[in-house]
């Protein structure tokens, strides 16, 4: 038997040719979660970068999605590898993590929530904290079930929650007035309170919390966090508490499952193995919460991908009673590094002149890039003026021009929000600190596109 296929034009119409008989074949369409949506900011500045790579005289430098440059702590690294060597580590691992994992897992998060955590009934571990925080919104949300996410927002929330048939209501963080003019402390954007409440309703399943927050920085107050519980209380809401970043902060941080016993058993904590060790490519991540939240969100988990590589979390296991220990002080000097890193990269735009937010955790700094002027008549790729906030073209432009990738962060609003931030654009430092220091010195060239 043989089969002839020909693609006509670019329909999805194929002539196949079997046993002599012709038959038209018309492709499935893709379903409209999936298709017909415009190319993402990823896929948008790696192509400009690589486009400008073949003609800039020097390296491109890749301050735009948040992975690191260097690898993991040394313990870290060498508990992967041990954990190949075990016959067990190379097998399937339960569904809901090894215990190895889930009993580390609810050592290190004890100290910081007062009280035993029960590694059998409360933890489960996922595909990174991006399935594990699908897993809970498929676990809860049914067709027309509403989660609250603050703007801006993790991309992947979006997708995540409408793949299951839920619904996004958006409520925007406020950015300090007068930006322009100063540089602000992230705390500074704050949570207009009267607005979310107005957006609860009877299908308001779930409500979504990021702190430290990407991209802002900004680390959620006691007090912040008490009224966000207080609406989720009085509504029976399911707080999903993305605390990816929660090891690097440079202000107090609590933790919204501590604030009350009602709290902790609506809330599902959010953690995560690559922000942790400086282990993106691991994909170890984890939910921490109510036994009976935590076994529907294992059920879910269960069904997307059934277990988690195991080397992987034997490795993570490891590396956490090794940096726990009294001893170790990774968390403290990865904290103190990022201080350094912070006031080292941040020194180029009190230089140029250019305001910035400066974080309270995480490794993203917003820089305001209203006093930069692209010259007139700059032609631009109909990807990054169609439907696109400025801040695309200033990505664009900082790319091919000067070698430097960033991420304009209206990728992470709705567009009828796009003017609270499309003068920033967003840079992440989880770099190494020569490589920082050629970001400041390909910087310094901005200083000809400068208007005060």
């Amino acid at each position: 038997m043989r089969i002839a296929f020909k693609f006509l034009n670019s329909s999805r119409t194929m002539s196949t040719s079997t046993n002599g008989t012709k038959h038209k074949v018309v492709l499935p369409k893709p379903s409209p979660k999936i298709a017909g949506q415009p190319k993402d900011v990823w896929s948008m500045v790696n192509e400009a970068a690589a486009d400008a790579q073949k003609s800039l005289p020097f390296p491109v430098i890749n301050l735009g999605q948040g992975f690191f440059s260097y690898n993991p702590p040394e313990f870290a690294i060498k508990a992967a590898q041990d954990a190949l060597n075990d016959v067990s580590c190379n097998q399937y691992s339960h569904t809901k993590g090894r215990p190895s994992l889930r009993q580390a897992l609810a050592a290190a998060y004890e100290p910081s929530f007062g009280r035993k955590v029960d590694w059998e009934t409360e933890v489960v571990v996922t595909s990174g904290a991006n399935e594990g925080m699908f897993s809970a919104f498929t676990a809860f949300l049914t067709e027309g079930d509403e989660v609250i996410v603050f703007e801006p927002f993790f991309d992947q929330y979006i997708s995540n929650i409408q793949l299951p048939g839920g619904k996004v209501v958006y409520v925007p963080l406020i950015p300090p007035p007068d930006n322009d003019k100063r540089t602000v402390s992230s705390a500074e954007w704050t949570v207009d309170f009267d607005n979310l409440k107005s957006k609860i309703s009877p299908r308001t399943k779930m409500i979504v919390v990021n702190s430290p927050h990407n991209p802002v920085g900004k680390v959620f107050s006691r007090d912040e966090l008490l009224k966000i519980g207080e609406f989720a209380v009085e509504n029976n809401i399911i707080v999903l508490s993305d605390e990816v970043y929660d090891r690097l902060y440079y202000t107090p941080f609590t933790r919204i499952a501590t604030l009350s016993p009602e709290l902790a058993q609506l809330t599902l904590t959010v953690g995560s193995a690559g922000k942790t060790f400086s282990a993106t490519g691991w994909r170890v991540g984890w939910l921490i919460g109510n036994p009976e939240l935590i076994k529907h969100v294992s059920a879910a988990h269960t069904r997307i991908c059934f277990a988690v590589n195991s080397p992987l979390q034997e490795g993570t296991a490891t590396a956490l009673r090794e940096a726990m220990k009294p001893e170790n002080t990774f968390f403290q000097d990865h904290v103190e590094s990022y201080k350094t890193k912070m006031k080292n990269f941040n020194r180029i735009w009190d230089e140029l002149g250019l305001t910035y937010t400066n974080p309270e955790g995480g490794y993203f700094v917003l820089v305001n890039f209203s006093k930069v002027k692209i010259p007139e008549g700059y032609v631009f790729p109909v990807d990054v003026t169609t439907n696109r906030a400025k801040d695309f073209q200033m990505a664009y432009w900082l790319i091919k021009e000067l070698g430097v990738v960033t991420i304009p962060p209206t990728e992470f609003y709705l567009p009828e929000h796009a003017h609270l931030a499309d003068k920033y654009l967003r840079f992440a430092i989880c770099k190494t600190d020569d490589y920082l220091e050629q970001a400041v010195e390909r910087l310094r060239l901005l200083k000809p596109y400068i208007q005060n």
